[in-house]
């Protein structure tokens, strides 16, 4: 069973992904509400796969992103985000991240990017 850990500001929005990853047989590893926490966790937590929103206090999406990069060179990280313009996506993915998903998402493009990244 794949390990994600969420990580969002927005409790409603990690409640929707956990429920979305948990019905489609998924471990919920841990959560985050800001990119700081993300890192901790990452570190302790070791998952599979990250959701990461962008815009958050403390540390940012991306500066998590570009930290988790140079602790885990081989992780896996999906941006899901509302700051979807052309410029925010390719910063996420010139950060590190393997794919980046606009909110408001659907249940299916969530599991069917997670899914590709991790190689399921």
């Amino acid at each position: 069973m794949k390990k994600i850990m969420v990580v969002d500001d927005a409790a409603f929005i990690r409640k929707s992904l956990r429920m979305i990853f948990e019905q489609h047989d998924f471990e919920i590893a841990g959560e985050a509400e800001n990119g700081l926490q993300a890192v901790t966790q990452y570190k302790r937590l070791k998952p599979d796969l990250v959701t990461m929103d962008i815009t958050m206090p403390e540390m940012n999406g991306l500066d998590a992103v570009k930290t988790i990069k140079e602790y885990d060179p081989d992780c896996q990280i999906l941006v899901v985000s509302a700051a979807g313009r052309q410029e925010t996506v390719r910063e996420a993915i010139v950060s590190g991240a393997k794919g980046f998903i606009v909110k408001p998402f659907s249940e299916e493009k969530v599991i069917a990017t997670a899914n590709k990244i991790l190689g399921l």
